[in-house]
């Protein structure tokens, strides 16, 4: 510091120096009485000088605090400085808790040297921010006792902590539509709570209602908490002969960034208000209670999740039922991969996927048990493979649970034969115990300029998959061979529409092969998925 008031001050003396001399030639100026105009033009002179003495000056002075920041830097790059953290102070909150700042700021005071706390401080400060309470996040360090430093931490909180949503969707699983509304308060208690309400309303029921509360890592919580309880209605008369109602109960045990593990409890019912479901859907009819564990297991390196042009993506899920006295036992795993390749070449990539599920019953005589209803794969939909990472689901060209085991429906006698009736064969849709999906998608840029400015987009898709039951001693009659035999095929191409919040795609699908009884379509066919 003396070394730097030292280069200060002899700089200003260099500078007064400089006045000096410009104030012994204004006096030499002055002293010429013979011509009074040149004198005027050389104050003007003189004037200008002084301006750009000023300049001059000010440039000296940040090039030498620029020099100084620099060795500063590069003394701490090579150097360890040694420096703790005396006291955080936090200014600008109203709402929230002071205790959930200093929790996330344990970091500094783990700190032992300069460049520890200058790191810790930024991991401070990206942590503040996502939690999504305050508009800015400034982190400054002041002098404190020696040895140590102040931090002070100061903020600026969102004026609004609600928001909410409202809109007609369409669920192509279920075939109909809804209107769905939400609402999301925001650190309500000061402790960065979200607080989330859902409601969705059928045509003629509601289909869905929800609350769920989160809560960060705080006070000595390691993980984020998560509880959430619903009410939902689902309709499948059309494509499986029955209804299902569940009230349910979710607990979020632990939440990082690829791992996730989740409690469940629900009640469910499932019911046959038409009387016509096949045998094998009556004996799943009647009350049920699910009690399990749910690990989830997920990397998503992908530039993009609408329209990924390079990286990779894995998932992997393993469920498991029969936690409490009297409630269904299966154990059911999921694994999902994608990887995306870039060619170089009218941003084009292309995405390649494989998907694969199993379920199967456990506990006493479970071989000749049948897998739950409820829990099954089902292939088929309207959604993008490409989007979709959750396990199989999606097969284009083939309508929602449009392929794999099914059964004819019981005639009553007094139903009455309509175009739905025709459409779905009079069969009910039964799912698998084991399905396998797997996709190839070129996309591409097309060439005109407002298309490409607007992210439309071509693609051309080939996608293959396939439904088989292993309960009730079905694995016996099980083969390999005849299994890959019977994949459905299906290759198209398309237009992709991004929009904000979802992907519409307008596509020309032609089904290679198919099984007897699935549901499929070959031509044009919109589809719809949300954009995560």
């Amino acid at each position: 510091m003396d070394s730097q008031v030292k280069d200060r001050k002899g700089l200003s003396s260099m500078l007064s120096g400089a006045d000096d001399v410009e104030e012994e030639e204004e006096e030499h100026f002055d002293s010429d009485e013979d011509d009074d105009d040149e004198d005027d033009d050389d104050f003007e002179e003189d004037d200008d000088d002084e301006v750009s003495s000023e300049r001059r000056s000010e440039e000296f002075l940040l090039e030498d605090e620029r020099a100084r920041l620099e060795k500063i830097f590069l003394q701490l790059s090579r150097e360890r400085v040694f420096l703790r953290v005396h006291d955080v102070v936090i200014k600008g909150i109203s709402k929230t808790d002071a205790s959930l700042i200093e929790s996330e700021a344990d970091v500094l005071k783990r700190a032992t040297a300069m460049h520890e706390i200058i790191q810790a401080a930024d991991t401070l400060n990206a942590r503040l921010r996502s939690l999504g309470l305050f508009d800015s996040v400034d982190i400054t360090l002041q002098s404190g006792p020696p040895g140590t430093t102040n931090v002070v931490i100061e903020v600026v909180e969102k004026k609004s902590s609600v928001s909410g949503d409202v809109g007609i969707f369409t669920k192509p699983q279920a075939r109909s539509w809804s209107l769905e509304g939400k609402l999301k308060l925001r650190n309500l208690f000061g402790c960065a709570d979200d607080w989330d309400g859902y409601l969705a309303l059928g045509w003629d029921q509601i289909s869905e209602i929800s609350a769920k509360v989160s809560l960060p890592g705080w006070k000595g919580i390691k993980t984020p908490v998560e509880a959430q309880v619903s009410l939902l209605q689902q309709d499948w008369l059309k494509l499986s002969s029955y209804k299902e109602r569940s009230l349910g109960f979710s607990l979020g045990l632990i939440s990082s960034v690829h791992h996730d593990l989740t409690y469940n409890l629900a009640w469910r019912h499932l019911t046959n208000p038409s009387e016509m479901s096949s045998s094998s859907v009556r004996r799943q009819l009647g009350q049920n209670l699910l009690s399990s564990l749910k690990y989830t297991f997920s990397i998503d390196r992908r530039n993009s999740s609408s329209r990924p042009t390079h990286g990779y993506a894995f998932l992997y899920t393993s469920h498991i039922g029969g936690l409490a006295p009297g409630s269904l036992r299966f154990l059911r795993q999921e694994f999902d991969v994608h990887c995306c390749l870039p060619l170089g070449f009218y941003n084009a990539a292309v995405n390649v996927g494989l998907s694969s599920g199993l379920i199967f019953p456990w506990g006493t005589g479970f071989l000749d048990k049948p897998s739950s209803l409820s829990e099954r794969f089902f292939l088929g939909g309207k959604s993008s493979p490409v989007c979709t990472l959750g396990g199989p689901s999606s097969l284009l060209g083939f309508k929602p649970r449009g392929l794999g085991p099914s059964e004819p429906r019981r005639h009553t006698g007094t139903e009455k034969f309509s175009e739905d009736a025709l459409e779905t064969d009079e069969r009910d849709a039964l799912g698998g115990d084991l399905a396998v999906t797997a996709f190839v998608d070129l996309s591409f840029d097309l060439p005109l300029k407002l298309l490409r400015e607007a992210g439309i987009h071509g693609h051309a898709f080939a996608c293959s998959g396939n439904l088989t039951k292993l309960t009730e001693n079905e694995y016996r009659n099980f083969n390999i061979k005849k299994y890959m035999e019977s994949f459905r095929n299906t290759v198209g191409c398309g237009l992709v529409i991004p929009m904000k919040r979802f992907r519409a795609e307008v596509n020309y699908c032609y089904v290679v092969k198919h099984g007897e009884h699935d549901r499929w379509k070959t031509g044009f066919q919109f589809r719809f998925s949300s954009a995560p």
